[in-house]
């Protein structure tokens, strides 16, 4: 497990600079075209991590196609499923520096997700300021499951690019596979209920969702509450009985896919 740790300083800053974007305001009904970002998980699919270096010219294409688009021109959830697949393939590029460098974790890549990385609708856009920015204020907090960091303990990535027209279903199976894969565990002998650090890190979205992006902090026995709708019927009511904790996190770079 890698001993790399974010500076947590540095993260609350870039969180809090990102609300200087503009909020999406999507009020249109185009589709996007997302079919170059499946070739690019398909490769990952197969070759993993050390198949990404040879996807960074695709990853470029696939980015400067979508970066064409105003995403204000789109739908809702076409929107949201934009803003995803687009922090998704930054990413993926992320990683992929990561491998040619032969780093062991994407923190070794100085600014990877604070400095500006793509141009959308006039604005310079770090992958900070798009999650924080963008996509937390969809206020659906499910997004915690759909993004990914190219590291071990971040969720699983889907084989698929997220759709506006299949978003609802693709979040909710997200967030049941993302809990069921270790994000929650529970000891029954000891009952004691480990949650993953995303959602110490995120859980007042959860609990707050209308206050996204939320930045205070909610109480444990809340979070676990407020992710008791996507956990196994068989840990309905744990929250309230069990010892809760937080997982550590493993910043080793992987990319798991679904």
């Amino acid at each position: 497990m890698s001993n790399e740790r974010p500076n947590y300083l540095l993260a609350g800053w870039s969180m809090l600079r990102a609300m200087r974007v503009r909020r999406p305001r999507p009020a249109g009904s185009g589709v996007v075209d997302h079919g170059g970002l499946s070739g690019i998980l398909d490769v990952l699919a197969s070759s993993g991590v050390p198949g990404l270096a040879s996807q960074r010219p695709q990853i470029a294409g696939y980015v400067a196609d979508i970066a064409a688009v105003d995403p204000d021109d789109l739908s809702r959830d076409e929107a949201l499923a934009f803003w995803l697949n687009l922090y998704n393939a930054g990413a993926l590029d992320l990683a992929a520096r990561t491998a040619v460098q032969d780093q062991r974790s994407v923190l070794r890549v100085p600014g990877g997700f604070r400095r500006p990385w793509v141009r959308i609708a006039g604005e310079d856009l770090s992958l900070d300021d798009i999650e924080h920015g963008k996509v937390r204020r969809f206020r659906d907090p499910r997004i915690h499951a759909a993004l990914v960091c190219g590291s071990a303990s971040c969720p699983t990535l889907r084989y698929e690019p997220y759709l506006g027209s299949e978003l609802d279903n693709q979040l909710d199976d997200q967030m049941r596979a993302f809990l069921a894969a270790g994000a929650v565990r529970y000891d029954v002998q000891s009952e004691r209920l480990e949650l993953s650090r995303i959602l110490k890190w995120y859980g007042a979205d959860f609990v707050y969702p209308d206050r996204m992006p939320a930045l205070i902090l909610a109480r444990k026995r809340a979070i676990a509450a407020a992710v008791e709708p996507w956990l196994d019927p068989e840990l309905e009511g744990v929250a309230d009985r069990a010892s809760i904790g937080f997982q550590t996190y493993d910043w080793t770079l992987a990319c798991n896919i679904a």
